[in-house]
């Protein structure tokens, strides 16, 4: 005897899948509560490697600086600018920098004297000072020391600050009279 099949036109529904809205929104102000407690710190990441970054950048231009009054066996400057074509005697570093062949040791970009690099201005929110000996320029001689102008030894702080100033973000570059530059961190003092 064969076995009996019986057919239903009975049909079961489907199971539904995805979320309710109940649980989208628990998800979702739980996500809220992880982004704002990550924000903090990953502002405070970034801001320390734009100073970081800046600082490592200064930090080259000096080097730079250095290596082609030596090669040329003759003094180079690094200055502020803020149009890349002279020194600036006002206002921070943080509007930029050049470094140029100066061919007269008067650390003043003069007709002829060739620009070596250009750098222009920071990001906002970051400032760049220099204490009083080389709040305008840094200048290398022939052997590779710094010296001012009247050919005295120079020696000098830069300073980077971000605003609002957090300690973990000072940074200090410190020029030697033997022309070699360190880097240092500061504290929120220093930018006072």
């Amino acid at each position: 005897m064969s076995p009996r099949v019986f057919r239903s036109n009975l049909v079961l529904p489907c199971p539904q899948t995805g979320f309710t809205l109940v649980e989208l929104l628990v998800v979702m102000t739980l996500g809220v509560i992880l982004l704002s407690m990550a924000a903090p710190s990953m502002i405070g990441m970034v801001n320390s490697q734009r100073s970081i970054a800046l600082s490592s950048e200064l930090f080259a231009s000096m080097n730079l600086a250095r290596s082609e009054a030596i090669k040329r066996n003759a003094r180079a400057v690094l200055c502020k600018s803020a149009d890349g074509l002279s020194c600036a005697r006002s206002g921070g570093w943080e509007q930029g920098w050049i470094v140029f062949h100066d061919a007269d040791n008067d650390a003043a970009l003069d007709e002829g004297e060739q620009v070596i690099e250009r750098h222009g201005p920071v990001a906002d929110g970051l400032t760049l000072t220099g204490n009083s000996p080389v709040s305008n320029y840094v200048s290398y001689s022939a052997s590779g020391s710094a010296k001012l102008t009247t050919g005295a030894f120079q020696v000098g702080t830069f300073t980077l600050c971000l605003d609002p100033v957090s300690s973990s973000d000072v940074r200090q570059m410190i020029l030697s009279n033997t022309g070699r530059v360190r880097l240092k961190k500061g504290v929120a003092s220093n930018c006072s």
